[in-house]
């Protein structure tokens, strides 16, 4: 055969090859291109679901939160009621069916709902979550921390607004509860969720027009890689999220219901000292004595139910826990005691 048409034949097989090559390295740049596209929506399919998720178990906790703070304010107008009655009992400890009761401590009451008040006077324009934070360490503990002492060495209690509220958050550790993508402390720090996203955020961006070839390849499938590892630690965090909704749920309703049984045996008391001027306890009818004792005891249920922490901390990046057996506990106790309170 004639050299030049060997040349001419060699031309196209190489021609044609460049072209069949050029197919290939298209094709696995737009699988590329889609398998990126896909890992960058799914990924914020799913920081929307945490979002979300998150944004509802603030609501829960936040509910439950402020529900605490206001029962522990109120313990200083029980505390100024019942110090007016010379001649009342002691009340001392109680253990109902087992459920033990603190005694009447009419200093640590008072300490407790000045702490709530600033608390209060804090959360007003505070981020979603905070008062929720209050509930998940324990709102009496949380109460009594802000009557501790700033970092500054300033009294918290004398500090005000959201200045109050921050030095409680930093006395209860709240570095991680400031720093959380929640802001109440309920879920995983933002550290750890940013460190299992960061890199499909890099990965996801401008960079597929910078690479080509098998490294696009490469890129998309580590892209696609780091969105299921950051799937799965959502996953784990919605689940949190939920069961620590739920959980705030069904504790609210529990504390409701004391809360209401107390009003309501308050109210006789506060009419017999505060409207009717009775001050000796002989000058008590039996409806009054019984609506006292009864006060009594459900100012010792909540303050116990009050410290309760509804989260378990965690140990570094991993996933706090819900504190179930405490909060069933503390429910199945609010039973026990509304239940053998004397019927007025």
């Amino acid at each position: 055969m004639p050299l030049p048409f060997l040349l001419g034949a060699a031309a196209a097989l190489a021609a044609a090859g460049g072209v069949g090559s050029g197919i290939h390295g298209a094709t696995k740049m737009k699988s590329a291109n889609d398998t990126m596209k896909a890992a960058d929506y799914r990924h914020k399919r799913n920081i929307e679901r945490f979002e979300e998720t998150s944004k509802v178990a603030n609501k829960a906790m936040d509910a439950l939160g402020e529900l605490e703070l206001n029962i522990l304010h109120g313990f200083a107008e029980f505390s100024d009621t019942i110090e007016k009655i010379q001649n009342r009992p002691q009340f001392k400890e109680l253990n109902i069916s087992g459920v033990e009761l603190p005694k009447y401590d009419k200093q640590e009451l008072k300490q407790v709902s000045v702490g709530a008040g600033v608390l209060l006077g804090g959360i007003g324009g505070a981020a979603a979550g905070t008062a929720g934070g209050f509930a998940a360490a324990g709102a009496t503990t949380s109460a009594v921390m802000a009557l501790g002492t700033a970092s500054t060495g300033t009294a918290i209690a004398s500090l005000s607004g959201a200045a109050a509220t921050n030095a409680t958050l930093a006395a209860l550790g709240g570095g991680a509860i400031g720093s959380s993508a929640t802001a109440g402390g309920m879920a995983l720090g933002a550290q750890v969720l940013g460190a299992t996203t960061l890199g499909v955020g890099l990965l996801v961006g401008g960079v597929i027009f910078n690479i080509t070839g098998s490294k696009m390849s490469d890129k998309a499938d580590e892209a696609w890689r780091q969105m299921k590892k950051a799937e799965e630690t959502i996953d784990n965090i919605c689940e949190y999220l939920n069961d620590l909704e739920s959980s705030a749920i069904d504790y609210k309703k529990s504390i409701d219901m004391v809360y209401k049984k107390y009003k309501l045996n308050y109210k006789y008391l506060s009419e017999a000292v505060n409207v009717n001027g009775k001050y000796d306890w002989n000058d008590f009818t039996t409806v009054e004595k019984k609506a006292t004792q009864n006060t009594v005891l459900l100012v010792g249920l909540l303050f116990k139910m009050c410290q309760v922490s509804l989260v378990e901390k965690g140990e570094e990046e991993e996933i706090n826990s819900v504190n179930h057996e405490a909060i069933e506990e503390s429910i199945n106790n609010a039973d026990i005691v509304t239940k053998s309170l004397v019927i007025i």
